[in-house]
């Protein structure tokens, strides 16, 4: 791998010079050498296991605003000097200058992924399994994932910027699927970040086993869902999915300019309450969607996206950029080295507000709480969207009663953000892999408790 990267970097002026021999207004040589483990528990039986480890260049060149790209996984300067070439459809003379700026990042662990056995990660899952199980016997099956990964990249481009960033993830979710002989219900809880095993100090796989467990329990007691338009409070245990799906890919600058975003020509205008503010931040220590630079080799910020109802800007890679005259807000990600990099969210979150969350849930004559959700889709055009509620509840007189099952959320993004009528002082962070063209990348998005004012929710016509 280190000769790899010292090739790289010896040896990125003439590959470039090869990019750019037939013009172009960019070029860029993208490394990266991953490791990654994966382990399933289900029902006591250790199942699939795979660890393996991938490694590639990646070389990019836009000319006249369009992308040219060609990959290899094996990187010889031979090989990376020819693809240059193909993609130039030329051949260049002398190097482009190089290492004018150098960036390195890393991450700060204090059990590493890497120094540890198949064993180690093993134990992990038995916890979580045990603890499961030692709810009783409606317990049916218990499924518990572990993956982490290490990812070492290097970005050199035409530009005369050189970067390297080192990145360690965890995820570990667990799932249980509870019966009463006539019912089954899920339930799920995931746990995951920038981070090191040390994850399970702070919050032991058992914790997580538990919740998964009781929300599958919680559910077999659940009442059908009513259908109908509710107030609904989202708990901020409930994550980010709404801002994430409803709101975020809609600001993702691509989708902008393609005009496939509700919010396109909108800068400036109101388009959420006065209460909402939302940023995505992948500078925020430990997060999964978190990193030094991004992989285009532009440093981590942090972005306000919607300011106190008003938009206020777009989240860029460095194509759509230069398309606008703009500079990349670091947010150009790809899955490998194999695929290019697009525009795509790292951490996104409605910011916290002023309102006690006990509150906002007792000043609520009838409504719905959701405190967790499932999975979601949303049109971007039009910025309609449906969720799934994995567990909630219903509200009467400003007290959670009964929960509900089987229920959806049925909104507008746009419309929801103006009726959102209180937003609480806590933050709730959930984990997730975003998908978007075929790519996906490690993601978190976060909200406090807030309320709309009306969404529709989809359940029974007639419930018992």
């Amino acid at each position: 791998m280190e000769e790899v990267k010292e090739l790289i970097k010896d040896k990125a002026g003439f590959i470039l010079s090869n990019l750019l021999s037939q013009g172009g207004e960019y070029g860029e040589i993208f490394y990266e050498k991953s490791r990654t483990t994966r382990l399933e528990l289900e029902d006591r039986k250790l199942g699939r296991v795979s660890h393996g480890y991938d490694e590639g260049v990646g070389i990019r060149l836009i000319k006249n605003g369009r992308t040219f790209y060609g990959y290899t996984t094996e990187p010889t300067y031979e090989n990376l000097l020819e693809l240059a070439k193909t993609l130039a459809r030329g051949e260049g003379y002398g190097p482009v200058a190089v290492g004018l700026r150098y960036l390195e990042g890393w991450t700060p662990v204090i059990i590493d992924p890497d120094s540890e056995d198949i064993n180690f990660r093993a134990d992990i899952l038995r916890r979580a399994e045990e603890k499961a199980r030692s709810y009783g016997d409606r317990i049916k099956q218990v499924l518990s994932v572990l993956m982490d990964k290490t990812r070492e990249v290097l970005i050199v481009n035409s530009l005369g910027e050189t970067t390297e960033d080192v990145q360690k993830r965890v995820v570990f979710f667990v799932e249980v699927v509870a019966s009463d002989g006539e019912v089954l219900q899920r339930g799920y809880e995931s746990l995951g970040g920038r981070k090191g095993f040390e994850i399970f100090e702070e919050t032991p796989p058992e914790a997580v086993a538990s919740r998964a467990a009781e929300r599958a329990l919680l559910m077999l007691t659940a009442k059908p869902a009513p259908a109908g338009q509710f107030t609904v409070v989202l708990s901020s245990q409930a994550g980010g999915t709404m801002i994430h799906e409803a709101v975020g890919h809609g600001l993702e600058a691509d989708l902008v300019q393609k005009g496939l975003s509700v919010y396109a020509g909108k800068l400036g205008e109101k388009v959420a309450s006065e209460l909402v503010t939302v940023i995505d931040d992948a500078t925020l220590p430990n997060h999964n969607g978190s990193f030094t630079v991004d992989d285009e080799g532009v440093p981590a910020q942090r972005k306000v996206l919607i300011k106190e109802g008003y938009l206020v800007g777009y989240m860029y890679d460095r194509l759509r950029a230069m398309k606008e005259g703009r500079e990349s807000t670091g947010n150009g990600r790809r899955q490998s080295y194999a695929h290019i990099p697009i525009v795509r969210m790292t951490n996104t979150y409605i910011d916290k507000g002023k309102d006690d969350p006990e509150d906002i849930v007792r000043d609520t004559k009838k409504g719905v709480y959701v405190v967790k959700m499932g999975g979601g889709e949303v049109n971007t055009v039009t910025g309609d969207f449906v969720f799934e509620v994995m567990e909630g509840y219903m509200i009467e007189n400003g007290e959670i009663t009964y929960p509900i099952r089987g229920a959806t959320l049925i909104g507008n993004g746009p419309k929801a953000l103006q009726d959102i009528d209180a937003v609480g002082r806590d933050l709730g962070w959930a984990i997730g892999t975003c998908g978007k063209d075929g790519q996906g990348v490690p993601v978190t998005d976060a909200q406090p408790t807030v309320r709309i004012r009306k969404l529709t929710l989809g359940g029974c016509q007639v419930c018992e």
